[in-house]
């Protein structure tokens, strides 16, 4: 899989900055009183939650109502003490969608008890195993004694509350106590499986901060450096701090003297610590703060696969050095072919009652429901949603029933869907494949093709695309016709016998302007003596083409026939659920205009194929509607050729990039394929595997469950490549010929409508 880079959309509550210890590198604490008021926590979450942050980070300072005046303050607020306070404050976080994610230092397990009601995770850095720095940096800070911090950590794990530790690098220690401190988490981790991430924090200089408040420098810093990409400026003097060796001139910070207690680091350093959290926890996220070196990227490259809270307001500790805005570090990712994505404080795969409360599960479920990971049941209560029950029990029979081309019923299908008994799923690969072979035979078969996108102006705006561009948009493009003229050569020469045309829904083109690219394509290949097919224009597009002309789809059809259309592809389906529509593209058209395109694209004499597009947000028994809509058209009219399912590619796509949705796991991938297969029954012969999306090798497997087709050499692929698609985007008709014959089953070379061209028998591949 691709590899992508987390982070979190946060905003900081310095809760209190009293501290009872005395480490030498902080600039947070304070031994003053220091505590906000509650008129002044409601003033920050308010403004949060207008900001769409998702995580509230709770910071303090450690037993700040050790201090009289904090306590004083405390009791006049109605509270016993300060977790109390605390746990106010995250009530009333999540009553405004908030996840708070809380660090308050050492805490008894009665207190992390009290906290895990009402947080998603928690969070102690352990800084250091070392016991000698318990007399330099931190003299006279009993709490960041190691034991203490590893007796939190471990009652973290008792509890099982999702947690987040690491340690501080740079502060005196040597190398080989750096790896000691990561061992003592792992060995913690191994017993409770409770740390989601380990943060490698490298120490910087500070100065410090008497008669003002870090929480102010902090948010001052970030809106100028979110607004402008300028941090602060370097100082003359001083020796080179993290980060130093690659300075850029837009993105350096302050930089101060190394205090003599403190040790450097080096990017070496850091990339071994790297591979040594990876060996100790290789299920762990590995945090580095991007804000605190600007060599961030390479510690990436290293393999950090984590970025932090980019919090809103700044960095409370380090308030002078400001985090990259989210849009600065994607741009600097994606150069380095890195996908950047949003998560919640608490790692999905711990969203589960066994380690979330439930009145923090309920937040999640209304405000983040797409994070929650697939389980096989679905992710949301079929109760609440209107979903019949999942019955494990039916997949048995219906897996027989399908085998013989019944139709299913919608609670089959859904359990089917939902499957994950290893067992199971082999009957279901075994059926698909039983009936490919009765359908379809041996044989694999693919089309010779080009992809043409005219142009990614769109007005649709849907959340699972990373193509669709505004009109005033830098990336928008529009070819002219000596481009599209260039595209058609090339695919003729190549040997194509198909384009398959399809563009964004552009808001200033005609019917005339539909019909004239068709008309111009065709005109452009007869100039090479090829009579090309056209395989063109989405059910969006036709339906687009009726509202701007005002004529119905019977009309427009016959037109773009007489044009040279000579087939529709049946994209535009995503999932035909209005529900599901209406969650990841609201302007879209929905499942009975659909129906309707395609069923007078067959009246018109033009067949087409139906898609689906699936591995996102949508349920088992959303997709088994799905299937009941294609088949029964299928049944009416006969006009589809093939069935192509395409999982979803998050990367550079809002679904991904905001809402958590993760690329479908090859082995969801293939039992839906088989699904797939047996829900549609005898109705359509021909199911296509995308290897764009899922992968020539994937792909390959396929073959084994019920897929008898390898689709297109496309030549170029936008869509899929912009949403993140690291598969290419051009397949030779050798490469797909050679997949076919590994599978050891012959190749045939077909046209858009499956008439057969050349063969490629598996004893001439032997030769």
């Amino acid at each position: 899989m691709r590899r992508r880079v987390t982070f979190s959309r946060n905003l900081t509550l310095s809760l209190s900055r009293t501290c009872r210890c005395y480490c030498k590198y902080c600039a947070f604490a304070t031994h003053r009183a220091h505590l906000y008021a509650p008129e002044e926590v409601l003033e920050i979450l308010d403004g949060a939650a207008k900001r769409q942050v998702k995580e509230l980070l709770v910071l303090t300072g450690e037993r700040p109502e050790v201090n009289p005046e904090v306590a004083a303050r405390l009791h006049e607020y109605g509270h016993e003490d300060f977790t109390a306070y605390v746990v106010w404050a995250c009530e009333r976080a999540l009553e405004r969608g908030l996840l708070p994610h809380t660090n308050l230092g050492v805490l008894s397990r009665e207190d992390l008890g009290r906290l895990r009601e009402v947080t998603a995770s928690q969070g102690l850095m352990l800084e250091s195993i070392s016991e000698r720095l318990m007399e330099t940096v931190h003299a006279g800070s009993p709490t960041k004694h190691p034991a203490r911090r590893l007796e939190t950590i471990r009652a973290a794990g008792e509890l099982r509350i999702p947690f987040t530790s690491g340690i501080l690098v740079g502060i005196g220690e040597s190398e080989e106590e750096r790896v000691a401190s990561l061992e003592a988490l792992a060995a913690v981790h191994s017993e409770y499986g409770h740390i989601q991430e380990v943060i490698l924090q490298n120490f910087v200089p500070h100065q410090r901060y008497y008669g003002q408040e870090p929480a102010q420098i902090a948010e001052e810093a970030a809106r100028l450096y979110w607004r402008t990409g300028v941090g602060g400026t370097h100082a003359d003097d001083g020796p080179p701090s993290l980060g130093s060796e690659h300075p850029d001139p837009a993105r350096l910070h302050p930089q101060l003297p190394l205090p003599e207690w403190a040790c450097p680091v080096s990017i070496e350093d850091m990339k071994r610590l790297i591979a040594e959290t990876r060996r100790l926890m290789p299920d762990v996220g590995i945090q580095v703060p991007p804000n605190l070196a600007d060599w961030w990227p390479e510690l990436v490259a290293a393999g950090a696969s984590d970025l932090g809270g980019l919090s809103a307001n700044g960095d409370h500790i380090s308030p002078e050095h400001p985090f990259p805005s989210p849009h600065q570090v994607r741009k600097e990712l994606q150069r380095d072919g890195y996908a950047l994505t949003e998560r919640l404080c608490v790692y999905s795969r711990y969203i589960d009652p066994e380690w979330i409360a439930q009145g923090v599960m309920d937040t999640i479920k209304v405000k983040y429901w797409s994070f929650i990971p697939r389980r096989g049941s679905g992710r949301t209560d079929p109760a609440a949603s209107g979903a019949p029950p999942i019955r494990p029990d039916l997949v048995a029979g219906a897996t027989e029933r399908a085998r013989e081309g019944l139709a299913l019923s919608a609670a089959e299908l859904t359990a089917m869907f939902a499957e994950t008994r290893p067992e199971a799923i082999e009957d279901m690969r075994q059926a698909a494949d039983e009936l490919r072979a009765e359908l379809a035979g041996e044989t694999v078969t693919f089309v010779v093709n080009r992809n043409i996108n005219v142009s990614n102006v769109c007005t649709v705006g849907c959340a699972f695309c990373g193509f669709g561009q505004g009109k005033r948009s830098p990336d928008a493009y529009e070819h002219d016709e000596q481009e599209f003229a260039r595209r058609v050569r090339e695919a003729v020469a190549y040997g194509a016998t198909e384009l398959c045309i399809q563009s964004g829904i552009h808001p200033d083109w005609s019917l005339e302007d539909y019909l004239g690219w068709l008309r111009f394509a065709k005109r452009t290949a007869a100039g090479e003596g090829v009579d090309i097919h056209l395989h063109a224009y989405s059910p969006m597009e036709i339906a687009h083409m009726c509202d701007i002309s005002e004529q119905p789809p019977s009309e427009v059809f016959a037109r773009l026939r007489d044009a040279g259309l000579g087939s529709t592809p049946g994209t535009a389906a995503e999932v035909l659920h209005d529900g599901v529509r209406e969650r990841i593209s609201p302007n879209k058209l929905p499942v009975a205009r659909w129906v309707e395109i395609i069923e007078a694209s067959h009246a018109a004499g033009l067949r087409s194929t139906a898609t689906v597009m699936f591995g996102h947000i949508e349920e088992p028994w959303e997709l088994a509607e799905h299937m009941r809509v294609v088949r029964e058209l299928q049944e009416r009219t006969g006009g589809i050729t093939e069935f192509v399912p395409l999982s979803f590619i998050p990367f550079q796509t809002l679904l991904g990039r905001t809402h958590g949705v993760e690329e479908i796991s090859r082995e969801e991938n293939l039992k839906h394929t088989a699904v797939f297969r047996l829900a549609l029954g005898r109705t359509v012969a021909s199911l296509q595997a995308s290897w764009v999306k899922m992968g020539l090798d994937a792909a390959t497997e396929s073959l084994r469950w019920g897929v008898n087709d390898l689709g297109g050499t496309l030549m170029e692929e936008s869509i899929s490549r912009l949403a993140g698609s690291y598969h290419g985007t051009k397949l030779d008709p050798e490469q797909l010929v050679a997949a076919a014959h590994e599978a050891g089953r012959p190749a045939a070379e077909r046209t858009t409508l499956y008439e057969i061209r050349r063969r490629y028998d598996l004893a001439v591949a032997a030769v």
